[in-house]
């Protein structure tokens, strides 16, 4: 007995020692010194990591992501050309403060809209940004207006823009999640992401200045760049940014193999070594966050597209009565590479369903019926449509039966049945008066021919006897023919008017 007490403990020790330890899947966080940072998967949006990303900050010249989106978007939309000239007005240093990033243009100096982009972009140069301003929406201030605007539109809500470029102001912020909302939008632009990828550009010479050469600021896809040594293989993009008062920011985005991330690091500091040379973290957390991913992240299939995950109900089906559905294409997350893959939730979605019908024949194989999306922890992973697996043919004798059941319960048709059943009734009882008057009269002739039959036969007797015999001779044939004639009209006239007496009430 002392044995079974002692194994029991024994087990029950062991239990819950299981359930305290970490489970050996759990990843540990980068290590990021940055104070606002957002990790994102570009395909699906799923973030990875973050820290106070919902936390005000400055986002510098990373402003100018945003100033040049908007651009871009007018370059789309047919508003402006890349290929217009521009030339920069007087007030285009307009906001501008000693030592603030340039490319040099000069009031009066003219370039394409497309080279002032690359000016804004790889050199930061924050004149270039009130130059685009002044010719997209004819003035700084109503550009501001629609960068706070776009934002909005955006989700950003804790966002706002004081000026073009990002140079310090009170009322110039943003936050982590934000500013992947803006620089998510950005990078899906093609033209955008051409520019901010580009580590060297040269502007033509222009009426003012011989040519420039652009040196992105970019260090992890510019080794030629003032940051040294960050070069990252997989880096494209975007953006730096720093003040005093922001730190050091940087957007950028990662692609190897089939993953793409998205970085965002905002008020990052800088240190300086032992030897003299400097270590700046914006680059260095960055390529942490990416590795981070990499090394410890795969793509796995979480719904395969040869798997049947719901049956949808067929009316009028040739020898079925429901078809199966399959996704039409596989999903894939973005997961640890040790993640389970069966505790995913399921929300199916069944298009007929939704509306209150019911799915009717014929279904074609390969048709949308529906889409499924896939959850885990309230994380949406993705949405795959949901296709019929097989076909389902038309039962013809159902449809015909359908549509005749159909046909039938239509307020019109109903209402015509009913006035054709009500008129059948009226004739069914005229019919059955009118036999009815017919046999009455039919017996009032009869009677009245056997009256006008008794009367005659008394006045014969009468004419040839004088009295009312007993019994009188037959009359002669043509006397009773004559006879028979006379009491037949008789008889018709007295049952015709028995007839109309009986039916109207009155003598005709």
């Amino acid at each position: 007995m002392k044995k079974i007490k002692f194994f029991s403990f024994l087990l029950a020790a062991c239990l819950t020692v299981g359930l305290l330890a970490v489970p050996a899947s759990a990843l540990n966080d980068p290590d990021v010194r940055a104070k606002a940072v957002l990790l994102a998967d570009l395909d699906s949006g799923i973030v990875y990591y973050s820290k106070n990303e919902n936390q005000k900050v400055y986002p510098a010249s990373l402003t100018k992501i945003m100033t040049v989106l908007l651009a871009v978007e007018a370059i789309e939309a047919g508003e402006v050309s890349p290929y217009d000239e521009v030339t920069a007005s007087s007030t285009c240093t307009f906001d501008m403060i000693e030592g603030a990033s340039t490319a040099n243009i000069q009031p009066g100096e003219t370039m394409t809209l497309e080279n002032l982009l690359y000016c804004a972009l790889i050199s930061s140069a924050n004149e270039a940004c009130n130059i685009i301003a002044e010719y997209i929406d004819g003035s700084v201030s109503k550009f501001v207006t629609h960068m706070n605007r776009r934002a909005e539109e955006l989700g950003c809500e804790g966002t706002h823009f004081a000026n073009t470029h990002g140079l310090p102001n009170d009322d110039h912020y943003t936050t982590a999640h934000d500013f992947y909302l803006i620089s998510a939008e950005a990078v899906s632009h093609s033209l955008f992401m051409e520019i901010c990828d580009t580590p060297t550009f040269t502007v033509p010479a222009t009426n003012v200045s011989e040519a420039r050469v652009l040196q992105s600021t970019n260090g992890l896809i510019n080794e030629n760049s003032e940051y040294k040594n960050y070069v990252y293989p997989y880096a494209h993009g975007v953006k730096t940014g720093y003040t005093e008062a922001a730190g050091y920011c940087l957007v950028s985005t990662a692609q190897k193999d089939d993953i793409r991330l998205i970085a965002v690091v905002l008020a990052s500091p800088s240190v300086e070594n032992a030897d003299g040379t400097m270590d700046y973290y914006n680059f260095i957390d960055s390529v942490t966050l990416y590795n981070w991913v990499f090394n410890n992240f795969s793509r796995i299939d979480i719904v395969s597209d040869s798997e049947l995950v719901a049956e949808v109900p067929v009316s009028m089906g040739e020898g079925a009565d429901s078809v199966p559905l399959r996704p039409n294409a596989a999903l894939s997350a973005l997961l640890p590479s040790d993640s389970a893959t069966d505790n995913f939730e399921r929300s199916i979605t069944i298009y007929s369903e939704a509306v209150g019908e019911t799915l009717t024949a014929p279904v074609k194989a390969g048709e949308l019926l529906g889409e499924m999306t896939v959850s885990r922890d309230g994380v949406v992973y993705g949405t795959v449509p949901l296709v019929a697996s097989v076909s389902v043919d038309l039962a013809r004798s159902e449809y015909v039966r359908s549509k005749i059941a159909h046909t039938l319960t239509r307020p019109a048709v109903i209402i015509v049945l009913l006035v054709l059943v009500a008129l059948l009734a009226v004739y069914i009882c005229l019919i059955l008066r009118y036999r009815a008057n017919r046999k009455r009269y039919l017996a009032a002739a009869r009677r009245a021919r056997a009256k006008q039959a008794q009367r005659q036969r008394e006045q014969d007797a009468q004419a040839v006897f004088g009295t009312q015999p007993q019994q009188a001779e037959k009359p002669s044939r043509p006397a009773k023919q004559k006879t028979a004639s006379a009491v037949q009209a008789m008889e018709h006239d007295q049952a015709r008017r028995d007839y109309f007496e009986e039916i109207f009430g009155q003598k005709k």
